[in-house]
């Protein structure tokens, strides 16, 4: 259990690589000295003294582009030691990233004052940032999400040449550029707040827990719990994730500091490195959904809802149980399916030792919950609590931290945000586009008039605006615009209004998984080798508790909002409902199904979902019926949908 991984390691044998220039010499401790500056400036606005959100975006996104340029060079080429011509390059692009910070930073005030009487060099500096972030897009998660910023770029530019569905008002190059530089709709907008802020600071969280050993902890006890079970570190990726994401909030941070452990451990007993990663990244979006912090729209659903958080986190638990079952159970298919076993004993922690050596890591969180509960900020909470594993560190001679073991934090939690941090720059390009041009509110506008008061209609039409939004809008974003549109149309179907953001809020999750911006994926593939777009769409299969566990809230008592025993009978029917799923979705149960027993698992789930009790018995019965053919009558070799061949099982 000692093997584990330091940073997010370079996407390598599946498609597009991620090159890393070995950093020595001057250029390390240059690296090392602005990765220390970012990770103390998150800290001090976090905890000390917040700046303005254009100043703290400014400084963040500055920081991380050189960080980005100097740690991920230009071509494959690139990535020697000494200072070639490709080096020389990257030393261009760190001036001028340097160059565009400053001038927001020292500018910002005339800019507010002259707002549309822009200038020459506004517009120079304005195109120089763009080019920049698509540039460092490129070289970090590869062009797919760099070829989509461009292309909503030329669509805002050409929208007047569209088609009459899709055109909206001309707009200048002037305005484009100046919208996403100099305001905060654009590159600057809320994807990268969010990543500038809470995101980052838990990210340095985790950092500061893998330092001193606290990750080690929650990995090793995920183990000590899973770790001999069929696909062991698959498992123990699932319950780690639900540990930390309970306490994280973010996908992304949740992938960084789990994924760096739980993915190489699954690519060591034999999961192709695309599959970890999709375990990896759908276990993580679980985290989101998790109590008792779930992320930024959690908060945002209480103060839309005016409802206390503590009913958000009680309301809330049941559902995100469900998900992880659904997400373990394709893990466990997966496992039999490829026939993966667990660790030997000899290869896994003790049970006791682990939590003797590792129980004070239990304050951090406990303290994380207390100021949360009490209504801090994310950012002040996340302060709170890397301070608190620096103090609770000291208490153990083997966990203390000395200042080698605080500058590696630093340093690590900075290059474990670059990722983060450019893809939601990125993002911010779209989501600049999208407001300017008016198409997001177009399409979700349009999905959700296509319902026509049919509520499953409008949840799966929202199911459908979510996918589009997840393309290009960060979870918290996408559950904003998708509350505001369609939140009231579900109201007015008669579905409670905690209940319509809570779907809502689930459907924006899918943003984290979706391709082709699916950033929890691209996070998960850089630590696991893997070609991003494989293991996005490896991730949005194996979560598609997303969006069978949203239509069970609208119609059944899920969110504990009914008569005591009809929410115990929803929820014990929905959980089988989504074992017999998940087996439906695999072909597998205790072995790969025949074609009857396929049709019966699906048949089975879907009268599970339903809400009278007799299609809930119906479809527990033939449940149990492949449940018994499975184990004591039919073994089968799948060969597809057709020409099944059936054969009696053997006698051993």
């Amino acid at each position: 259990m000692e093997e584990s991984v330091k940073e997010p390691q370079a996407a390598e044998s599946e498609g597009f690589k991620v090159n890393k220039r070995k950093l020595v010499g001057t250029v390390g401790l240059f690296v090392t000295v602005i990765a220390v500056s970012l990770s103390l400036f998150q800290l001090y606005t976090a905890g000390i003294r917040p700046l303005t959100a254009i100043y703290q975006r400014s400084i963040h996104l500055t920081l991380i582009l050189i960080l980005t340029f100097l740690i991920f060079p230009v071509t494959k080429r690139g990535d020697k030691t000494r200072k070639d011509i490709f080096f020389w390059i990257d030393v261009v692009f760190v001036l001028l990233a340097i160059g565009a910070g400053l001038y927001i930073f020292l500018n910002y005030g005339s800019i507010m004052e002259r707002q549309g009487d822009w200038t020459r060099m506004d517009l120079f500096w304005g195109c120089i940032a763009t080019l920049l972030v698509l540039e460092a897009c490129r070289r970090t998660i590869g062009p797919v999400m760099s070829i989509i910023g461009i292309i909503f770029i030329l669509y805002a530019y050409f929208g007047p040449y569209m088609p009459d569905a899709l055109a909206h008002r001309p707009y200048s190059l002037e305005r484009i550029v100046t919208l996403l530089y100099l305001t905060t709709e654009g590159i600057f907008g809320l994807p990268l707040g969010v990543a500038a802020t809470f995101v980052f600071i838990f990210v340095l969280f985790g950092a500061f827990l893998e330092k001193t050993g606290g990750g080690n902890f929650f990995i090793n006890l995920a183990y000590a719990l899973t770790g001999r079970m069929t696909g062991g570190p698959a498992k123990t990726a699932v319950l780690a994730s639900g540990f930390m994401g309970s306490v994280s909030g973010s996908a992304i941070a949740n992938v960084v500091t789990t994924g760096t452990f739980t993915i190489p451990m699954m690519k060591k007993i034999g999961y192709k490195p695309h599959v970890a990663g999709a375990v990896e990244a759908a276990a993580s979006t679980g985290g989101q959904l998790m109590p008792p912090i779930m992320g930024a729209g959690a908060f945002l659903m209480a103060e839309f809802t005016n409802t206390p958080y503590i009913h958000i986190i009680k309301v809330a638990l049941v559902p995100a149980i469900l998900y992880y079952l659904t997400v373990l159970f394709f893990v466990h298919f997966e496992a039999k399916k490829m026939g993966f076993s667990g660790l030997d004993k000899s290869q896994l922690p003790k049970l006791g030792e682990t939590i003797k050596g590792g129980l004070h890591f239990l304050i951090p969180l406990g303290v994380l919950i207390y100021v949360l509960v009490n209504n801090y900020s994310p950012m002040m909470a996340g302060f709170i609590a890397v301070v608190s594993v620096f103090v609770v560190s000291m208490i153990r001679r083997a966990t203390r931290m000395n200042l080698k073991d605080v500058i590696g934090a630093l340093e690590l939690g900075a290059k474990n945000a670059i990722t983060v941090s450019i893809a939601c720059a990125a993002a911010g390009i779209v989501v600049g586009m999208v407001s300017l041009t008016g198409m997001g509110l177009k399409f979700s506008s349009f999905v959700v008039s296509l319902s026509h008061g049919i509520p499953l209609l409008a949840i799966l039409l929202i199911g459908l605006a979510s996918l589009v939004l997840g393309m290009g809008l960060p979870v918290t974003a996408s559950y904003i615009v998708l509350v505001i549109l369609a939140g009231p149309a579900l109201t007015n179907m008669g579905i409670a209004l905690v209940t319509a953001h809570m779907i809502v809020f689930w459907y924006s999750q899918d943003a984290n998984v979706t391709p082709p911006v699916s950033l929890a994926s691209f996070a998960a593939a850089g630590i696991a080798g893997a070609n991003p777009m494989r293991c996005a769409f490896a991730s949005w299969k194996i979560a598609k508790g997303l969006y069978i566990i949203p239509i069970i809230m609208a119609y059944q008592p899920l969110l504990l909002n009914g008569p005591f025993w009809e929410v115990v009978r929803t929820i014990v029917f929905a959980a089988f409902g989504l074992i017999a799923f998940t087996a439906f979705m695999e072909a597998y149960l205790f072995h790969r199904t025949n074609l009857i027993e396929w049709v019966l698992l699906g048949l089975a789930s879907l009268l599970m979902f339903l809400t009278d009790l007799k299609t809930d018995i119906i479809g527990g019965v033939l449940f149990a019926v492949v449940i018994f053919t499975q184990k004591f009558v039919w073994k089968e070799e799948w060969q597809g949908i057709l020409g099944m061949q059936w054969r009696r099982p053997s006698a051993s």
